[in-house]
C-alpha cells in the first residue's frame, strides 16, 4: 500500500496470538473445506443512508457457530468494523435462532446445526481505498469490512452476490462469476478482492500476454482515460520485465479520482484500488504512475513474496512484522526503478527524489533512536498523533526505500556490478512466491542478498536494518558516481507541523509558541483541507515545504473552533539542504555502474 502520510516520497509468528500449530492449521482448514459453501448476499436497497444489508446462508455445522467482524482489513491500524454494525439476527426457516454477543467483534448463533440464515445491517460510509463505502453514486468495497466469517468455516468455499442493485450499475472485481455470484476458494481470498459497483468507465489492454481491465469511477472532466492507457501499459511491461515473471493472467485497476481529502492506494493479489485527489492529478499528474508503480509491485512484494510473521492473517488483534521496511520501504525502491525503465521517470528527477527522502530521514530526530525494523512493528501505533512526531518516530516506508537503494549499491560494489536489488527478488520469487513459502523477515532478506552476492551482509543488517547507525550514503554513492552534497540554507517556517492517518486530512501535531501560525489562530488538532486554495493530499508536506520566507499561507482547516480560514506570512528557520550530484573526475566505470542501477540491471545483463 502508500500510505498518504508517506507519499510524498521479532515477533513471534501468529501461533502465539492464538491460531493453532502449523499442523493444528492445516487439519482446521481441511475440516472447514468440507462444509458447504458459505453464501452472501450483499444488499444495495439503502444506498442513500449509506446501509448494507448483509444475509449469511451457513451451511449445516456445530450446533453452535460464532461469527467474526475483522477488527482491521486493509491498513495496519486496528479500526473495529463492528462498530458500525446496527442489528443482527439468525433464524431457520423453522424458528428464530438466539444470536449471543461474545466480545466487541464477535457473534455466537444457537441452534445451527441444520444451517441458518443471518440477517444484519452494518454503515458503510467511508471513502477511499482502504475502506467500504455505499452512497447513490457507487459502492465500492473491502469485503472483510462488512463481511463476518463463520470460525469453524473460514477455509470453506465462499460465494458473494449483490441485490437490490441500481438500474444502469455494473460490477468490477477480480473475483470469478459463477451464475449471477462471486466465488472464491476461502474468506481470505474473497476479502483481497474489492468491489467497486457503479457507471464507471472503463478499458482493457493486452500487454506481454496478460490482460488488463481498467476501472475508473470519477467525473469525466478530471481525467483521460486515453492518457492513463499507455502509462499503464509501459509500467506493467518494466514490472513484469524486471521481474521476468507475470503470476496471472489477468488483474484489475480500480481508480477514483475524488474532490474530498483523499489519496493513496491498496494492493490485493489480483487487482489494486487507487485513490488520487482530482486536484492532486491536474497539478502533479506524475503521482499516478507512482502509486500505480508501487501497488502494482506489491502483487510479488508482500502478496507473494511474504514475510512469514504475517501469516495466517489474524482478522481479531495487530499482525506484528518487523519486515514492512521490505515489504513496504524497497517495494517503493523497485517502483522507481519501474518507472525509469518505463521512461516515466528520468534521471535527474529520480535523484531529486531520493535526495528528499534522504532529507525526510535526516529531519527526523528520531532516526538514531528507532530502527527500520522497530519502525516496522510500531506501525500500529502511527493512528496517534504523538506517536508521528519528528522526534519519536520515523516511517518504514521512508528508510526502507532508502536501505532498497542503498543494499542494491551495495551488491553491486560487492559484486563488481554482477549482481543487484533484481538478483534479490527474483532468488527471493523462485525460492519462496513460486514455492508457496513465506520468508523469515529480515533474516531470510538477508540470506537471498548473501545467496545472489556470495558476500557477508550481516554487518550492513546489524548496523542500518536492526540497528540505528547513520546510512552510508557517502560509501556507497561514489560507486555510481555521486556524491552527497550538504548545505545550510534559510527555508520557509509554517511554525507548526501536521501529519497525516490513513485517507485522513493533514492534522496540526505540534505548533509553535509565539509564532505566526499561533497568532493567526491555528491550533493543535486541527484538520487542515486545503492549502492555498487547494485541497490537501498526499503532496501535503511537498507543498509546506516548498514555502520561502515571508511567502503567503492561507488554509482552510476544522476543529474545536469551527471549519474557518486562517492565513499568515510564513517565517523561517536554518535547515540543511541535500543534493545527489557527480563526484569531480568521474570515471567510466562509475558511469557504467549508475547506468546499470537506474536501469534496474546487474551490469552483466545490462544493454549496451
Amino acid at each position: 500500500m502508500i500510505h498518504p502520510r508517506r507519499a510524498t516520497r521479532a515477533l513471534a509468528l501468529l501461533l502465539c496470538l492464538g491460531f493453532p500449530s502449523a499442523r493444528g492449521w492445516a487439519q482446521a482448514t481441511e475440516s472447514s473445506s468440507q462444509l458447504g459453501t458459505v453464501q452472501y448476499t450483499i444488499s444495495l436497497a439503502h444506498a442513500e443512508t449509506h446501509r448494507v444489508h448483509v444475509h449469511i446462508d451457513l451451511p449445516a455445522g456445530g450446533s453452535e457457530r460464532e461469527l467474526q467482524l475483522p477488527v482491521w482489513n486493509a491498513v495496519y491500524e486496528v479500526r473495529d468494523f463492528a462498530q458500525f454494525v446496527n442489528w443482527i439476527k439468525a433464524s431457520t426457516p423453522a424458528q428464530p435462532l438466539p444470536v449471543l454477543k461474545l466480545d466487541k467483534s464477535r457473534w455466537r448463533v444457537g441452534g445451527a446445526e441444520n444451517g441458518a440464515a443471518v440477517d444484519y445491517q452494518i454503515l458503510a460510509d467511508q471513502p477511499g481505498p482502504y475502506n467500504a463505502q455505499l452512497n447513490s453514486h457507487h459502492a465500492f468495497f473491502n469485503l472483510a469490512e462488512i463481511l463476518m466469517y463463520p470460525v469453524d468455516a473460514r477455509a470453506a468455499p465462499v460465494s458473494v452476490r449483490f441485490a437490490d442493485v441500481p438500474s444502469g450499475w455494473r460490477v468490477a472485481t477480480a473475483l470469478k462469476s459463477t451464475r449471477g455470484a462471486f466465488a472464491a476458494e476461502n474468506y481470505d481470498r474473497l476479502v483481497d478482492s474489492p468491489i467497486e459497483i457503479g457507471s464507471f468507465q472503463e478499458a482493457d489492454l493486452e500487454e506481454g500476454g496478460g490482460h488488463y481491465r481498467i476501472v475508473v469511477d470519477a467525473d469525466a472532466a478530471d481525467y483521460d482515460l486515453e492518457t492513463i492507457l499507455p502509462m499503464i501499459r509501459r509500467m506493467v511491461a518494466a514490472a513484469t520485465g524486471w521481474m521476468n515473471d507475470r503470476p496471472f493472467q489477468e488483474y484489475l485497476f480500480i481508480y477514483h479520482f475524488p474532490h474530498e481529502v483523499g489519496g493513496g492506494g491498496m494492493e490485493h493479489a489480483f487487482s489494486t484500488a487507487i485513490d488520487v485527489n482530482a486536484g492532486v492529478l491536474r497539478a502533479q499528474p506524475e503521482v499516478l504512475p507512482d502509486v500505480t508503480a508501487h501497488e502494482f509491485f506489491h502483487l510479488w512484494n508482500v502478496k507473494r513474496i511474504r514475510p512469514q510473521s504475517l501469516e495466517p492473517v489474524d482478522y481479531t488483534k495487530e499482525n506484528y512484522t518487523p519486515a514492512l521496511w521490505f515489504s513496504e520501504g524497497v517495494t517503493s525502491t523497485v517502483s522507481d526503478y519501474i518507472q525509469l525503465r518505463a521512461g516515466l521517470l528520468d534521471e535527474p528527477r529520480y535523484l531529486e527524489r531520493l535526495a528528499r527522502q534522504i532529507r525526510q530521514l535526516q529531519s527526523r530526530p528520531a532516526h538514531l533512536t528507532q530502527s527500520a525494523e522497530e519502525s516496522s512493528l510500531d506501525t500500529w501505533l502511527e493512528k496517534y498523533p504523538y506517536y508521528r512526531l519528528p522526534a519519536r518516530s520515523i516511517s518504514y516506508y521512508n528508510k526502507g526505500e532508502l536501505l532498497g537503494v542503498l543494499l542494491d549499491l551495495e551488491l553491486r560494489e560487492a559484486t563488481q556490478g554482477q549482481a543487484s536489488l533484481r538478483d534479490v527478488f527474483q532468488w527471493m520469487n523462485a525460492n519462496f512466491a513460486q514455492r508457496s513459502r513465506f520468508f523469515a523477515d529480515s533474516q531470510a532478506v538477508r540470506q537471498a542478498a548473501e545467496a545472489v552476492c556470495h558476500c557477508d551482509l550481516v554487518n550492513f543488517f546489524v548496523r542500518y536494518v536492526a540497528g540505528t547507525e547513520e546510512l552510508p550514503y557517502d560509501r556507497l554513492f561514489a560507486t555510481v558516481g555521486l556524491r552527497l552534497n550538504r548545505e545550510t540554507i534559510t527555508i520557509g517556517d509554517p511554525g507548526f507541523t501536521a501529519t497525516r492517518d490513513f485517507g485522513s486530512a493533514p492534522a496540526v501535531t505540534t505548533l509553535q509558541a509565539g509564532s505566526r501560525a499561533a497568532h493567526a489562530g491555528l491550533a493543535v488538532g486541527d484538520a487542515i483541507v486545503e492549502l492555498n486554495g487547494k485541497p490537501t493530499g498526499p503532496d501535503f508536506d511537498d507543498r509546506l515545504n516548498a514555502l520561502r520566507p515571508d511567502d503567503s499561507l492561507r488554509l482552510k482547516v476544522r476543529g474545536a473552533a469551527g471549519e474557518r480560514e486562517i492565513r499568515w506570512k510564513v517565517g523561517s528557520k536554518p535547515e540543511l539542504e541535500l543534493q545527489l550530484k557527480d563526484v569531480d573526475n568521474i570515471t567510466p566505470q562509475q558511469k557504467a555502474r549508475r547506468a546499470g542501477w537506474l536501469r534496474g540491471e546487474s551490469q552483466g545483463d545490462a544493454h549496451p
